[in-house]
């Protein structure tokens, strides 16, 4: 039995979104940036995907900027932001995802900005009255905080950060890779200037994402070479991974309701199974909060043991698929440097447990049953 319980990393893909993808990739063909009918009919297909995300997020069409991801367009929106507005001050949190950190810390070390970072309580939250104080003593400041945690799933109130912001004359941008597909955004409503996300978070394509730039936000362009993207970003377009990003969402606007009942139903079961199985389990962050947290994320925070740091190899033994941490930094030897910020002297091991749609009660059980074996304790 092999149980996938790593959807904050990436999900699977929808079968109906391949079958949006298939004739672009064998039939359609033509290059969108050419006059022909077969490029004309190819850039037709991507101006209606366009369409449709901007529909759902109840935003203008121009206002969406396909990118190669969530990565790529925290970067671009960082980068060049700061740039555009000549932008000294950048505040921000210590536990961000590395496509924000990384790209703060070029920012600075090359001189460019100064980083302030914000206060966080004992579970993980922006201390919003600190935001507030940083954004009264540093004028002309971007804002860049996370709409939920991709590893302890926090949510942030977006909607107060973003009063707060345009209040100050700040510029807000939000990672929201972990949120865009299962939490609805009206972009009319949300004083957010530059918002991401990535397909692959919600049961599209890997290699495609967007984002979002508010009108009187205008940036310019990261990627150089050609005026696609309405001369935003150069270089021909993933056309099929566009096509299927835009149905992805579709799908998950039209579904989301169920999804978020199902999976906080699997999130609760598993929560509860792992307090009655494990003695001294504890939850990382908030993410056994289900007001505060992500429904799809579980932080599981285990009894240290001998064994603590091949956790999640013995749970691949099991057939079990988790995560400690954020897969993007796979391959690294450091740990977890959201929960190094967080609890900078536990020795305890920790498991990231993240759900989808295409998860079942019986993978919960299972999963919970062989962590239980793991810590010798008779589920």
């Amino acid at each position: 039995m092999r149980i996938y319980l790593d959807n904050a990393a990436t999900t699977p893909l929808d079968p109906e979104v391949f079958e949006a993808m298939k004739p672009f990739m064998l039939e359609d063909f033509g290059n969108p940036s050419s006059t022909h009918a077969h490029g004309r009919k190819v850039r037709a297909a991507i101006e209606s995907s366009r369409k449709k995300v901007a529909e759902l997020l109840n935003c203008s069409p121009g206002e969406i900027i396909f990118t190669s991801g969530g990565t790529e367009a925290d970067n671009a929106i960082l980068v060049c932001a700061a740039e555009t507005y000549n932008i000294k001050h950048i505040i921000s949190s210590p536990i961000e995802h590395h496509a924000v950190t990384h790209t703060l810390e070029n920012l600075t070390n090359h001189g460019k900005a100064e980083l302030h970072m914000v206060k966080l309580d004992e579970s993980g939250h922006v201390e919003l009255s600190d935001l507030e104080a940083l954004l009264k003593k540093h004028s002309n400041a971007m804002v860049s905080l996370m709409h939920a945690n991709n590893e302890i799933g926090n949510l942030l109130d977006i909607n107060r950060v973003g009063e707060l912001c345009e209040a100050h004359g700040a510029f807000f941008h939000s990672d929201t890779v972990q949120t865009v597909g299962h939490y609805r955004h009206d972009m009319r409503t949300l004083k957010v200037c530059g918002m991401t996300a990535g397909a692959h978070k919600f049961h599209g394509p890997k290699g495609a994402g967007f984002m979002y730039i508010r009108k009187d936000k205008k940036i310019h362009s990261f990627i150089h070479g050609g005026a696609q993207e309405r001369n935003m970003r150069g270089g021909t377009e993933n056309v099929y991974g566009i096509i299927g990003l835009a149905k992805a969402l579709e799908i998950a606007y039209r579904e989301m309701d169920d999804h978020v009942q199902h999976i906080t139903a699997l999130k609760s079961r598993m929560i509860e199974k792992l307090k009655e199985n494990i003695p001294g389990v504890r939850f990382n962050g908030d993410s056994a909060n289900l007001e505060r947290s992500l429904y799809t994320v579980l932080n599981v925070s285990l009894p240290e043991t001998d064994d603590s740091s091949l956790l999640l190899f013995n749970l691949d033994l099991q057939g079990i698929s988790a995560s400690g941490g954020s897969a993007c930094s796979s391959g690294a030897t450091t740990g977890s440097h959201v929960l190094a910020a967080l609890y900078p002297q536990s020795k305890r091991a920790a498991v990231r447990f993240s759900f989808s749609k295409y998860n079942t009660a019986e993978e919960i059980d299972f999963a919970v049953e062989k962590l239980a074996e793991l810590y010798k304790v008779e589920a």
